[in-house]
């Protein structure tokens, strides 16, 4: 099946008594153990709802198991803490969600592990690598400025080295990218984002190979982040309009990005669509189209920021992303507030740098807004 019939048909779970088109809500925490292969219960990330989602996200990713969580954090602390223990080293993307930043400075150190933090060229991610190197990750595109990393030749050389891979695919998509096709070990979305794609629900994923995915079920279970059947059925109802979402989201966003370089109140786009972005030519190869996020500095000299986000209309000043309606956000007061200003001044992080999460609205009433605000 083809990525919008597999967003309708996979993972749906068919009632045999009422023979319903969508899968019922399995609302018990208990379930009897008597007579059946495995102990169904929430936290074991196995009930017919949590299997129903990952068998659809498996399918939509070209991955054999998953697991869904109750954050995109969720989902990414289990998966490493899974994979190291103290002593292993992991090599970080520098250019990464800043809760993913966090999360490292701020719990690592305590559990033994070694990290740096890299550029996304082969040179300084092959310097990094240790003896005890186990883990590569990386994000493209990125949080916030869509800095694009070749999955490939990461990935070639992490298989040389017998060290795994995760990629944070949220802003992606598996509708626009399929990281497994290019030999990544692990794959991770903040399904808070476009999965759930409408502002309303908070989860995460992660799917791999089967062998991948039971080495993560014990700690999984350890840590608890599962999620209830009526999330869990939000999550699957939102998946069936994933594709045609996105592909509203890329063209929309494309459409934006295309005008605002000729604003010259705007200093610099990044959107990895447009021919002058520096990895253009490498998104083409890895992705069949370019996300609905774009990033742009405002020139502070013509165009006070804060008072722009204030102009706006229709665009919410708003945290998170990838709903259907527009929002934006100043990453500096939001997705990387935890950083340092020195960390964030080495990643290109200003206080002029807007992310704009492009929804489904009409492009022309988005760019209007944009105008009338700038």
């Amino acid at each position: 099946m083809k990525k919008n019939t597999q967003c309708v048909h996979s993972g749906t779970y068919t009632d045999p008594e009422t023979k319903g088109v969508n899968t019922p809500i399995f609302t018990s925490s208990s379930f009897e153990y008597m007579d059946i292969p495995e102990n169904i219960y929430p936290r074991y990330f196995n009930t017919p709802n949590q299997k129903s989602i990952i068998e659809k996200l498996c399918a939509l990713e070209k991955a054999e198991d998953g697991l869904i969580f109750s954050s995109g954090m969720a989902a990414i602390s289990t998966a490493i803490f899974s994979l190291l223990q103290s002593g292993d080293h992991i090599v970080l993307q520098k250019d990464i969600y800043g809760g993913t930043h966090h999360f490292a400075t701020a719990e690592f150190d305590r559990f033994g592990i070694a990290y740096d933090f890299v550029s996304n060229t082969m040179d300084d991610i092959e310097k990094a690598v240790r003896d005890n190197t186990k883990i590569i990750y990386i994000e493209t595109p990125s949080n916030p400025l869509l800095v694009i990393t070749d999955i490939e030749a990461v990935t070639g050389f992490a298989k040389s080295k017998n060290i795994l891979t995760i990629i944070d695919n949220t802003f992606a998509t598996p509708i626009n990218q399929n990281p497994v096709d290019f030999g990544i070990d692990i794959v991770i979305h903040s399904g808070t984002k476009y999965i759930g794609g409408h502002s309303d629900i908070c989860c995460g994923v992660v799917v791999a190979s089967r062998t991948l995915i039971e080495r993560m079920k014990a700690t999984a279970a350890n840590l608890g982040g599962s999620l209830n059947a009526g999330t869990c059925y939000l999550i699957e109802r939102s998946l069936k309009t994933l594709g045609i979402r996105v592909d509203r989201q890329n063209k929309n966003a494309l459409t934006i990005a295309k005008h605002l370089r000729t604003n010259a109140c705007i200093k610099k786009v990044y959107y990895p669509g447009l021919e002058t972005h520096e990895g253009f030519d490498i998104a083409k190869k890895q992705m069949r189209a370019f996300g609905g996020m774009v990033s742009f500095e405002l020139n502070d000299k013509k165009v006070n920021p804060h008072q722009f986000l204030k102009n706006l209309k229709m665009i919410k000043p708003a945290l998170s992303l990838g709903g259907v309606e527009t929002i934006i956000c100043a990453p500096v007061a939001t997705s990387h507030a935890k950083l340092t200003d020195d960390q964030r001044a080495k990643l290109g992080i200003t206080d002029e740098l807007l992310r704009l999460s492009v929804g489904i609205e009409d492009a022309d009433d988005i760019i209007t807004d944009i105008e009338q605000a700038i």
